[in-house]
């Protein structure tokens, strides 16, 4: 089946999600959501990759933390990707564990040489246990962290050429980093290994309730802007065929509202001859 738009699935639309006719649907789910021994979750997970391609999202591998990732969490992890064959899978270059805590952040790191060994060494652990290759979602930035010594996009090159992962380009993860550190997010596109990219996210932000658009904040809780579609389509001109979803988290719109986005995209796909086999 070919995928070209799809959505991020909530099980308040599975009748809807199930039944829709939409060519090159995909969905996508947070892995973390579906981590149990059974139960409704994983039967509506069974029923949506009986009609449609999956793809598993993770929020909590912790790849960019300084201690290996979580063998539990890890196992629990190739448990689903055994299970459901997903078209994809993807993490966040980001932190979110130290020791025995876990915070409900993906959070900043310097973009150092020690840092790269370090993130590179947790990914291959990561593609080693799942037998496969991940990609790595683009960061969303709020403030300038010391001790870089890479660029975003070079260190993502160093990252595929050391282990083989590929890159989901979160559209929305640019346009409010490039709003909030102040640089171009057209350069940011142009220095983007484009061979690498598997995927491309499309989400909405809300700036800052006392900083206003001063502080843009990657809430996945809005229709997605304007201006980032006008990025997306830099993307695509720029990358080529590559898989979209539609990702939305909070203020849960009606199934039709997330499909007329989803719509959208697949039209500017469709103008790119934008699509993948699975």
């Amino acid at each position: 089946m070919q995928i070209t738009a799809g959505v991020g699935f909530k099980p308040q639309h599975f009748e809807e999600a199930v039944a829709s006719p939409a060519d090159g649907l995909w969905f996508e789910v947070h892995a973390e959501n579906y981590m149990v021994d059974g139960g409704p979750r994983l039967a509506i997970l069974e029923a949506l990759r009986s009609v449609r391609p999956l793809s598993l999202h993770g929020v909590g591998l912790s790849l960019a933390g300084f201690e290996a990732p979580n063998t539990d969490h890890l196992k629990r992890l190739k448990l689903l990707v055994d299970r459901f064959e997903p078209a994809l899978v993807s993490e966040h270059l980001a932190w979110s564990r130290l020791g025995a805590l876990c915070f409900p952040d993906l959070l900043p790191f310097p973009r150092s040489t020690e840092m790269l060994e370090l993130i590179g060494r947790n990914i291959a652990i990561a593609q080693e246990e799942l037998g496969r290759a991940i990609a790595i979602e683009n960061p969303s930035l709020y403030l300038n962290v010391e001790g870089h010594e890479w660029s975003e996009t070079e260190f993502l090159t160093e990252l595929v050429r050391r282990t083989g992962c590929g890159l989901l380009v979160d559209a929305n993860n640019i346009f409010v980093s490039a709003a909030n550190l102040c640089f171009d997010p057209a350069d940011y596109i142009a220095g983007l290994p484009a061979a690498a990219v598997t995927e491309i996210h499309l989400a909405g932000y809300s700036v800052d309730p006392e900083l206003g658009a001063s502080l843009l904040i990657d809430s996945h809780d809005q229709p997605i802007a304007d201006a980032v579609w006008d990025l997306y389509r830099q993307l695509i001109q720029r990358l080529g065929p590559r898989p979209t979803l539609i990702e939305r988290d909070g203020n849960i719109p009606p199934f039709a509202e997330l499909m007329a986005e989803r719509d959208r995209a697949a039209v500017l796909l469709t103008s790119q001859n934008v699509s993948s086999d699975v």
